[in-house]
């Protein structure tokens, strides 16, 4: 199923709205090697998702807009991660720096 759109505009003196639907579109990937596929299941079965489903949620995941994080995000993150001071988040920036 595509996404709709809406096309407005004027067409000799007399205002208009259109819906159009888009057609959704079908991706293939080709050699896909037996160890990627069979990770990319495991990873689908982990998020109760079929093959397809994780492959769509992927590539979802890889466009959508990057955005600064809101305040409540990262005070979020930083409960998550149990930082109490300013020296401890040094520290996990630190091992996050040197791990790579």
């Amino acid at each position: 199923m595509g996404d709709v759109v809406w096309l407005q505009g004027v067409v000799e003196g007399h205002p208009y709205r259109s819906q159009i639907r888009t057609m959704a579109v079908n991706l293939s990937i080709k050699n896909v090697p037996d160890g990627v596929v069979q990770r990319l299941r495991e990873r689908a079965e982990r998020h109760h998702r079929s093959l397809q489903g994780e492959l769509l949620a992927i590539i979802e995941a890889a466009v959508r807009e990057d955005r600064p994080a809101t305040p409540g995000e990262i005070l979020a993150e930083v409960r998550r991660l149990g930082v109490l001071t300013p020296r401890e988040a040094a520290e996990l920036v630190r091992a996050d720096r040197d791990g790579r």
